[in-house]
Formats: structure tokens, C-alpha cells, sequence
């Protein structure tokens, strides 16, 4: 009895997973930015939003790399197609540029711009 991993409650499993592993994964990688932010006195409007950018490219890689193993690199195109097909539900805050190592990097890289406006600010 084979069944396919390609089904829509697997889908909802990885994508409630991925969900529940999202806040802590982004905590755990912003507070190296939020700990040298606060240590350089930078004030609170530079240090919050450049946290939570500097978190986030980490966060996506490491659940995109979830649903890779999940599912197999050539089935994963499957998963984020049902979580466009589902915008308001199990897709929220979901856009198909979020997995491309382009939008990780300018996303870092705007973090990156926003530590260093903060070091010439303060």
C-alpha cells in the first residue's frame, strides 16, 4: 500500500510545521543583531525592524530546506503551488518570491544598510 506524499494533508502537516517553527527560528536569529544593536545603543526604531530583517532570510532558508526534505527538491514546486491556491488559510503571508536567494539577500542586505545607518546616526 504506497501512498504519495504529494497530497493535501501532507501539504497542511509541513505548512502548520513550518508555521509553528517560524517565530522561534526568526527569535533565535535575530538576537545577534538585536544584542550588538542595543551593546552600540542604537535607538529602538533601528534596532527592532533590523533584527527581524536580519532574521527573516535565515528563518526562510531553514524552512524552505524543511519542505525540501519533506517532500524532494523535485516535488517541493507542488507544495508552493497549494499554498497559492489557499492565500487566506495555510498560504497566508505567502509570496513565490520569499524562496528566491535573491529576496534573502537584499532582505539581509537591508539589515546590513540598516546597522550601518545606525552606527552613522549614533
Amino acid at each position: 500500500m504506497a501512498t504519495s506524499e504529494l497530497n493535501a494533508k501532507n501539504f497542511i502537516r509541513i505548512s502548520l510545521i513550518n508555521w509553528s517553527l517560524a517565530v522561534p527560528f526568526l527569535l533565535l536569529f535575530s538576537w545577534p543583531y538585536y544584542f550588538f544593536a542595543r551593546l552600540m545603543e542604537f535607538h529602538t526604531l533601528i534596532v527592532l525592524p533590523g533584527a527581524l530583517l536580519f532574521g527573516m532570510p535565515f528563518m526562510i532558508t531553514l524552512l524552505h530546506g524543511h519542505v525540501t526534505l519533506a517532500l524532494g527538491a523535485a516535488h517541493r514546486d507542488r507544495y508552493y503551488e497549494f499554498l497559492t491556491t489557499f492565500p487566506f488559510t495555510y498560504g497566508l503571508l505567502f509570496h513565490p518570491i520569499i524562496i528566491r536567494t535573491r529576496f534573502r539577500l537584499t532582505v539581509l542586505s537591508a539589515s546590513v544598510a540598516l546597522f550601518l545607518f545606525g552606527v552613522a546616526v549614533g
